[in-house]
């Protein structure tokens, strides 16, 4: 199973729109900042699943902030992440993905891609899809067994 996961697309609408036809994923997460753009997207691919959680951008929204789901057998912990002051640190969303049992944190708010393992839980930011210069986006691969995440330059 092929989950694309996206974040901070600030109006790129069409970047996604890409991300979409080059990976073919049969699900799309999507972390905030600009929950329009995730809503548009939908609209574009209304046959692939979509899971979303509001950013600080996204004002207005009475969406939970951060959602614990199970795709593929494997429990994933979604949030933008500025609930959880992931600009200063990741650990306290380490933690709570620990807590909650999740195999896989994800975050964005920093527009900055980073993929961690510690041998327990896989931490995944995307970055963001709307970078002027160089917008990134992640893949999870989930296998019978395995599972692994992955981020990618546009």
């Amino acid at each position: 199973m092929r989950i694309l996961v996206l974040s901070d697309s600030h109006g790129a609408v069409d970047n996604m729109t890409r991300c979409v036809e080059m990976t073919e994923p049969r699900h799309i997460l999507f972390l905030g900042d600009c929950l329009r753009d995730a809503d548009k997207l939908h609209q574009r691919f209304p046959d692939i699943p979509m899971d979303t959680v509001p950013g600080n951008c996204d004002w207005g929204s009475t969406d939970e902030p951060e959602r614990l789901i199970e795709l593929g057998g494997k429990r994933i912990l979604m949030m933008h992440g500025h609930t959880r002051s992931v600009k200063y640190s990741a650990m306290n969303a380490y933690y709570a993905a620990r807590e909650m049992g999740a195999d896989i944190l994800l975050f964005g708010h920093t527009h900055r891609p980073v993929v961690d393992f510690d041998g327990t839980v896989y931490t995944m930011n995307p970055g963001s899809v709307g970078d002027r210069y160089t917008p990134t986006y992640g893949i999870i691969t989930i296998n019978d067994k395995t599972f692994d995440c992955a981020t990618y330059r546009l």
